[in-house]
């Protein structure tokens, strides 16, 4: 089997840019198994569809505003995307550009737009790029990790183009 049996053409046109509202009057596709037909509905109808005995599972998970821009020393845009906390304090993150060496130091959040203003100020966030500790991932050290959440956005998916006005909209 290859990746490729499961790509299929999605017209943009069909992406929603932004949650349905009411959230429970988004898109539901039931398969009824017992007919081999798909039926098109709206969330709200779920109830309709649950017998006794059926498993629910929910998803409770936070997206977190992992997303942090910021400015290397020499001036560059850099980008760190944060992928798991680590019991020490130390984040897992992606890191752009890959060119960021270890022992590196940027300031995120756009604030101050150069590095070196950055040195030691309680409301600047500063990171420490580390090593690699695998499938492309560094380790990062934050200055002060109390501010990640402030300066952070919310990652969106490259196939979501519109920018979100409410973030708490994106939770599960």
């Amino acid at each position: 089997m290859k990746t490729a049996d499961f790509d299929y053409v999605l017209p943009p046109e069909l992406i929603a840019q932004v949650p349905a509202e009411p959230r429970d009057s988004s898109r539901l596709l039931i398969l009824d198994r017992g007919r081999g037909a798909t039926l098109h509905r709206r969330f709200q109808d779920v109830c309709e569809y649950l017998r006794e005995g059926d498993l629910l599972v929910f998803n409770d998970t936070r997206v977190i505003p992992a997303r942090l821009h910021g400015s290397r020393k020499s001036g560059g845009h850099v980008e760190v995307l944060l992928l798991r906390k680590q019991p020490d304090g130390l984040w897992e993150a992606l890191v752009r550009p890959r060119r960021v060496k270890p022992g590196e130091v940027v300031a995120l959040g756009g604030r101050p737009t150069d590095a070196s203003q950055c040195a030691g100020s309680m409301s600047c966030l500063e990171a420490e790029i580390g090593g690699a500790c695998g499938g492309g991932a560094r380790m990062v050290r934050f200055s002060h990790p109390e501010l990640v959440s402030s300066v952070g956005d919310v990652p969106l998916p490259p196939y979501i183009r519109t920018p979100l006005s409410d973030p708490e909209r994106y939770q599960t």
